[in-house]
């Protein structure tokens, strides 16, 4: 039986084009998830997607976030169940990326987190994420209002899921929302 070579994602923006009936660098959502065969590199084929505000790559076999610098519009980036294990590569839109949906990747690191500005939303539930000083990287984005970190050691290593809650919110005092429940403080 003869192996199938990845989809390239010049391949994928391609089917997509026929799928939908319209020009892939004109369109401002672009879902390539659950491509097969999986797509295991992102590459320079994304920076055609100007238009593009969302962008879907989950489920494939990505490694690595690459190719993404052309795309000045992109504010969602969809990455969730890949083999992603740092998040270098998505600073080449931190000026507009808005949420980031990186959820299931063997991601333990947050180096270079800060760089996202205007990062409101991070969902990366059941990542590698494992201690506090990784996740304190996470002060850095000022924006960050919406957080989803369940299924990391981190929150196994408290003694339950109320103390994990209390101390995540004392350390990120702009979150309004943790694990998909909103937080209240105290407003004295």
């Amino acid at each position: 039986m003869a192996l199938l070579k990845p989809t390239s994602c010049k391949d994928a923006i391609v089917r997509w084009e026929k799928d939908n009936n319209q020009v892939a660098a004109e369109a401002t959502e672009i879902l390539l998830q659950f491509q097969w065969p999986p797509i295991e590199k992102m590459d320079g084929a994304l920076s055609t997607l100007v238009n593009c505000e969302k962008l879907s790559l989950s489920s494939n076999m990505i490694d690595k976030i690459a190719g993404i610098a052309g795309m000045r519009n992109l504010k969602i980036l969809s990455l969730g169940r890949n083999y992603i294990k740092a998040i270098t590569g998505v600073e080449t839109v931190s000026d507009t990326l808005e949420e980031l949906w990186i959820s299931y990747n063997p991601i333990d690191k947050l180096k270079g987190i800060g760089l996202m500005r205007n990062l409101r939303v991070l969902y990366m539930s059941n990542c590698l994420i494992k201690d506090w000083p990784e996740f304190m990287r996470l002060q850095d984005c000022h924006n960050l209002r919406d957080l989803v970190m369940i299924g990391n050691p981190l929150l196994e290593n408290q003694p339950d899921l109320e103390t994990w809650r209390t101390q995540a919110a004392n350390r990120l005092k702009h979150i309004t929302k943790l694990d998909g429940i909103p937080i209240i403080r105290d407003t004295e």
